[in-house]
Formats: C-alpha cells, sequence, structure tokens
C-alpha cells in the first residue's frame, strides 16, 4: 500500500473552484517532498476516485469548500467531519469523494486515514483563473499545505527555479503550451 496522496479536486472552468488543481500543479512544479508524495490532479472525477483510496494509507484533499466564513479563509479538517461542512457548493466532485468514504465502508474495506485543507472561495463563475482574493491568500494556502504535510513527516525543499501561479493558470488555458 502507497504512502500518502495529495489529492486535488475541483472544476478549473469555475474561478475559484479550481483553486486545488492549481495548487497541487504549483507543488508539483516548485518543490521536492520527502519522503516523495505522489501528487494527484482528481479534477472532478469524484466517485471515479474511489481506487485512489484503496490504494494509500493517506490522503489529503484539497479543494474549495463552502463554509460560512469569509473568503481566503483556510481550514483542516479530518474527514469523519467532512459530511458535516458540506464541501463546496456539492458538485459532483466533492459528493462522489465523501461517497467514496461510504462505499469502502460497505465493501469493508479499510478507509485511509484522510482529511481535507480546504478554502472558503470567493466567486464560483465560469471563467478559468482566480479571483484577487484568492490571489492574495494563494501562497498562504500553499504554506498551510507545506506545514500540515511537515506534521506528518513530509519535507519540503523548495527548487531553485519556480513557476509561479500565474504561469501555471496560464498553462491550464492554453494546454499545448504548457509551463514555460
Amino acid at each position: 500500500m502507497k504512502q500518502l496522496a495529495l489529492l486535488s479536486v475541483g472544476n478549473i472552468l469555475e474561478l475559484d473552484d479550481g483553486i486545488a488543481i492549481y495548487a497541487s500543479q504549483y507543488l508539483e512544479e516548485n518543490y521536492t517532498f520527502f519522503p516523495q508524495i505522489d501528487i494527484v490532479n482528481g479534477g472532478v472525477e469524484g466517485i471515479n476516485l474511489l481506487n485512489l483510496f484503496m490504494e494509500y494509507q493517506h490522503v489529503i484533499i484539497l479543494d474549495a469548500i463552502e463554509i460560512d466564513d469569509k473568503p481566503g479563509s483556510i481550514y483542516h479538517i479530518p474527514s469523519y467531519e467532512l459530511t458535516g461542512y458540506g464541501l463546496n457548493s456539492g458538485g459532483a466532485h466533492e459528493i462522489g469523494v465523501l461517497q467514496c468514504f461510504d462505499i469502502l465502508e460497505l465493501m469493508d474495506k479499510k478507509i485511509p486515514k484522510s482529511s481535507i485543507i480546504g478554502i472558503v472561495p470567493q466567486k464560483i463563475d465560469v471563467c478559468i483563473g482566480l479571483s484577487d482574493i484568492m490571489h492574495t491568500v494563494f501562497h498562504q494556502y500553499i504554506d498551510t499545505i507545506i506545514s500540515i504535510l511537515e506534521k506528518e513527516g513530509i519535507l519540503s525543499l523548495k527548487r531553485e527555479y519556480t513557476v509561479c501561479v500565474e504561469k501555471i493558470i496560464e498553462a491550464f488555458k492554453n494546454p499545448r503550451r504548457g509551463i514555460t
């Protein structure tokens, strides 16, 4: 069984709902982790991520979450409390991730240690990118993820040459060009 997966879920076509996808790509481009972890872009796969939850001992989920708090507020919530918070707007990917836990239980499979590092979005709208507030707090979100990984015994090393979040977003807008 694999050790740890950092799983991002969200929809890059819905503005701030894509922040976790951008964060996971940012971490992949700019950091090396020891011991190595798997960074998985789960996008809007939802229930299709069931196998991932069976392969790992520990899954940390990154997502935009709809909690009655100011945009940019960051939460670290254990998975057993997830159902009480209503991940994001109830889209297919959030419901599917929660259903994965139910299905594992019904299959009498071990549920991995898991939690969500969520951030309250400013705006969910049809647009690729991030709102001004999400741009402002993006590095705070990254620092929170790094800090939680360190508490789990995962050390990070920032690479000498880094890619900014704007270039990562641009690569999602123009996938053929990639990150330059």
